[in-house]
């Protein structure tokens, strides 16, 4: 009898050991579900968004918002500058010079505009302030000294832009660096100008 007892009670106790130990396991395994899940999360979270091809789509639709804003201040200024040329220029050439940097330049600022609204920047109203400061300048000018002036600064605005266009060309996003190898020869074009109105 005595040894019925106690080998019922040994059995007893192994069988809520087996308990207990399945209960452990099973919590282990559950927090390790949820550990899992967690680093899944974030993962998830860090993780750009991918298209179907799996090629990150997020950095394919940056543009360099700099280059962007600063260029429509730089078309902004230089459509001011050739609109007072228009009328301020002592002779046809000047005047002729001053029409090209209009329609050259406002195209070029329209495309940055539409570049901008495309991509979510906010385009800016005001000219660049060295070309405001050329524009104040040259409103009090006149005859001949105007015209040098204007030419002068022509020179030097455009050697400006031909090196920032170039730079944006060779390292800039896909749709800027694309618009700045478009840019160049129109800029190297009025540089030419500038340059033979100067002799």
């Amino acid at each position: 009898m005595k040894n019925s007892i106690r080998t019922l009670t040994l059995t007893a106790a192994a069988v809520l050991a087996l308990a207990a130990c399945k209960k452990t396991t099973e919590t282990n395994n559950m927090a390790a579900l949820d550990l899992n899940a967690t680093d899944n999360i974030a993962m998830t979270a860090n993780t750009p968004a991918t298209n179907e091809a799996g090629t990150n789509t997020a950095a394919a639709g940056q543009v360099d918002a700099d280059f962007v804003t600063s260029s429509i201040k730089g078309d902004t200024a230089e459509v001011a500058i050739g609109q007072l040329a228009t009328t301020k220029g002592s002779t046809r050439a000047v005047r002729d010079f001053g029409q090209m940097l209009v329609t050259d330049h406002g195209a070029h600022k329209q495309k940055l505009i539409d570049l901008a609204n495309t991509a979510g920047i906010t385009v800016p109203t005001e000219p660049a302030d060295e070309g405001h400061a050329n524009l104040l300048k040259l409103q009090a000018l006149s005859g001949t000294t105007f015209d040098k002036t204007f030419e002068q600064m022509l020179v030097d605005s455009h050697h400006k832009g031909i090196a920032k266009n170039e730079k944006q060309a060779a390292s800039g996003d896909a749709q800027t660096a694309a618009l700045a190898k478009a840019t160049l020869p129109v800029l190297k074009k009025h540089l030419a100008n500038a340059e033979a109105l100067l002799k």
